[in-house]
């Protein structure tokens, strides 16, 4: 579990899903009111003030955001409190909460150095990959795959060589489009091993 501050009322967490294979928790229980789930959020909240210093002192909206192979992004917000809401009712520590869920079916990477990037294209060109989108974005480089760049290759074999050189994005594509430059708009990974492998 990675957590990182996006501003003053606003943090994001990401979750592998090893870490929630280790907690017993699939995509389908965070849609559903289970005592894993409020765990989990509890576990986050907990960690969020340690290592955030972010406290909750009134309702949050959470964002969950499902990537394929990946894991779960969670974005949590500090809300204002509706005028109408009646805080006593409920006892203390207890957190209004709304949920809001959605899926991405981008594969989306980030990578520390640029050798990263040219070795992942030695090892997924021979795989029949030639696909792929290249951004840079703070100093890194970023990879977005759709799944007509798979050509129905193996995703599992496919995230596990992308492991390897790099590691699932937190900063989401929308943002690495905007405020990043595009490198490479489209077969990126044949034109990094043709350029830069294959001479």
């Amino acid at each position: 579990m990675r957590l990182e501050r996006l501003n003053v009322d606003k943090f994001k967490v990401f979750l592998t899903f090893d870490d929630m294979q280790e907690r017993g928790i699939t995509k389908e229980d965070l849609w559903q009111d289970v005592p894993k789930v409020h765990d989990l959020f509890r576990d986050m909240m907990l960690e969020a003030d340690d290592e955030l210093g972010f406290k909750v002192d009134g309702p949050i909206a959470v964002e969950v955001y499902a990537m394929p192979a990946q894991g779960m992004v969670i974005i949590v917000s500090k809300g204002l409190p509706d005028e109408d809401f009646d805080i006593e009712g409920f006892e203390e520590g207890y957190i209004e909460m709304q949920v809001t869920l959605d899926e991405s079916d981008d594969i989306f990477y980030t990578f520390r150095e640029f050798e990263d990037v040219i070795g992942l294209a030695s090892r997924l060109y021979p795989f029949g990959v030639i696909g792929g989108r290249l951004y840079s974005f703070e100093g890194r480089y970023f990879m977005k795959f759709e799944d007509i760049d798979l050509n129905d290759k193996d995703e599992e074999a496919f995230i596990a060589l992308l492991s390897e050189f790099g590691h699932s994005s937190t900063v989401s594509f929308h943002r690495a489009a905007e405020y990043g430059k595009c490198l490479m708009d489209h077969e990126a990974i044949y034109q990094l091993y043709h350029t830069f492998i294959k001479r």
